[in-house]
């Protein structure tokens, strides 16, 4: 309803112009902030797009077939005839779903699964909740406690909000330059607090590449403090490396710490079951007196609504399949990223991506191109993942390619040839140019 004339709120409000209430000053920031990314979403075909039906790696979005380079099931087990037979007797035994929490009540295939985890990550214990989001949300804040975390300045947009659901219960929060650990070593060491947590990726999500995670464990365990990597893109991809691997992937996918050869002394290790595994679940590996901690302790334990049966079938089924054929569909998964990036260099194209894991960023000369490129590679049958402003600073704004085990070298083919395409138009930024001074910001 207007309000009369004789209403405080009219008596006291300016002659002109919108009330504070109206003009929501908080929205318009965050609409202002997200405008790139929500014009995309409104009006672009590969952002927030419907996908119509799958064969394969080929995708239908409406009535454009297109190969899927946007996927993060690296090991296709999402395809595989094995895994997806074994379901309905997952099934049949358990339904669909837990009706339980955690705490309430876990089925054995939780306690399988943690089991055959432990063992192949070579950690004293794991502990399996629904989301990655779920640990860092209720993990931090626990191990930070009211002490300080030292933050990655390019870490996950997730780990971040668990370092601000810290700060808001007491704990500091510092920042260390990405891919620096003499920054680390210098803030550490300037720091009076005992309670020392440094919160990082393993291998990037955006640049592929994995940290030096040896220089970084030295450095945390010099200063006391405790470790806390995410390797989701990582886990599943690459392994502990031996005289006789081939793969420079490494084998078994038991992750960042194995591939390193790396120990969990004052270490702890998150990882995702959703990417490689393609299952609705999370690990955090970890010393048992921790599990005991967040078995009384974390939301997700107490109170989150469990992985459905299905992808606890997965994931079980999964476990075998790497064990008996991993290593060969790594061994794929490797060849066709290295033709993508042979590929890249041959045309002079640019990417952060200098260790061959199967994540390919591909940046614009002009942010502001970021609608037509996306267009273009549409209307050619590639799909991929639009990097935009501010989910990415706007010198890094452009697109990015995973590869998986069950991609083709006719798609990758089509691939390299729509981005020799666009690099004949001039708006990829070659490999012979410099990147900007800005490219290691954070976009967090």
């Amino acid at each position: 309803m207007r309000p009369t004339s004789t209403s405080p709120a009219v008596a006291t409000a300016a002659p002109t112009g919108p009330s504070p209430v109206a003009r929501r000053p908080w929205l318009d920031h965050w609409l202002e902030t997200c405008r790139d990314l929500a014009e995309l979403k409104a009006s672009h075909p590969m952002v927030d797009a419907v996908i119509d039906e799958i064969d394969g790696r080929m995708i239908r979005v409406g009535d454009q077939w297109l190969a899927d380079f946007a996927s993060c099931n690296y090991l296709g087990f999402d395809l595989d005839r094995e895994i997806i037979d074994a379901v309905p007797e997952y099934l049949e035994k358990w339904g669909t779903h837990p009706s339980w929490s955690r705490l309430l009540g876990s089925p054995v295939l939780y306690e399988e699964i943690e089991e055959q985890l432990t063992a192949l990550l070579g950690s004293e214990d794991s502990l399996v909740l629904p989301t990655i989001t779920h640990i860092h949300l209720s993990v931090i804040p626990l191990l930070a406690a009211s002490g300080t975390i030292f933050l990655d300045a390019r870490a996950h947009k997730t780990i971040y909000d668990g370092c601000q659901a810290a700060r808001a219960r007491g704990a500091a929060v510092r920042r260390f330059r990405f891919e620096d650990p003499d920054h680390l070593d210098e803030l550490l060491s300037a720091e009076r607090d005992p309670t020392r947590l440094v919160c990082m990726d393993g291998v990037n999500s955006m640049t592929g590449n994995p940290p030096d995670l040896p220089a970084f464990a030295a450095v945390a365990r010099k200063h006391g403090a405790l470790l806390y990597v995410d390797d989701a893109h990582g886990f599943g991809v690459i392994g502990e490396r031996t005289g006789e691997t081939t793969n420079p992937y490494g084998s078994k996918g038991n992750s960042i710490v194995k591939h390193f050869g790396e120990s969990y002394d004052n270490l702890i290790l998150v990882g995702g079951f959703s990417k490689s595994y393609s299952s609705l679940l999370a690990f955090i590996a970890c010393p048992t007196e921790v599990k005991d901690l967040l078995k009384v302790a974390a939301p997700p334990y107490l109170y989150s609504g469990p992985s459905p049966v299905a992808s606890l079938a997965t994931v079980l089924e999964g476990l075998k399949v790497n064990e008996q054929r991993g290593d060969a569909l790594r061994d794929e998964l490797e060849r066709l990223t290295r033709k993508t990036l042979d590929g890249l260099q041959r045309l002079d194209v640019h990417t952060p991506n200098r260790t061959g894991l199967p994540i390919i960023e591909i940046p614009l000369r002009d942010h502001e191109q970021i609608d037509s490129v996306g267009r273009f590679l549409f209307e050619r049958g590639v799909y991929v993942t639009l990097a935009a402003y501010p989910l990415v600073p706007k010198d890094e704004v452009g697109f990015r390619v995973q590869l998986t085990a069950v991609n083709t070298d006719e798609e990758v083919d089509t691939l390299l040839t729509t981005v020799e395409e666009l690099a004949g138009r001039g708006v990829l930024r070659p490999a012979s140019e410099p990147p900007s001074s800005n490219s290691l910001r954070s976009a967090a």
